[in-house]
């Protein structure tokens, strides 16, 4: 075998090892979450999900947030895509700054949880999107 062959051989052989551990780097490290629709499908269809700890993606709806005498936060979140698609949150610690129920605010958030078989999200981390400017709801537009 040429000299330069062995070395190609060697290339393509370094060449395909990074390219699979960054394939798999990528896979295990990507989070995805889930939308309230797609969490209750999944319950549907295998009820063991009630052990597991989930993400959901859902957008908090306006005017649902109350703290209870406990220090629980409690407040309900809804499908982005389907607004009929609804559950309700618990969580106990300190809410992100960019948390809000107003009327006047989309606010998406990121939960971090299990979903209880009485239909309760419990969250141990609740994560709210932020975007780069503040804007009022395309509502709150055309109301005012």
């Amino acid at each position: 075998m040429p000299k330069n062959a062995r070395f190609l051989v060697g290339l393509v052989a370094v060449a395909g090892v990074v390219t699979y551990l960054i394939v798999t780097g990528l896979t295990d490290t990507m989070q995805y979450y889930l939308t309230p629709s797609e969490l209750v499908a999944k319950v549907d269809a295998d009820p063991t999900v009630h052990d597991m700890g989930v993400k959901v993606g859902a957008r908090i709806v306006p005017g649902s947030y109350v703290k209870t005498a406990a220090g629980v936060h409690t407040f309900t979140v809804e499908d982005p895509e389907k607004l009929t698609v609804t559950m309700p949150v618990e969580y106990e610690g300190d809410l992100p700054d960019t948390f809000n129920d107003q009327a006047d605010m989309i606010v998406d958030a990121v939960l971090d949880g299990h979903y209880r078989n009485d239909g309760v999200f419990v969250a141990t981390t609740v994560l709210t999107k932020c975007g780069s400017r503040y804007e009022a709801s395309p509502e709150a537009i055309k109301q005012g």
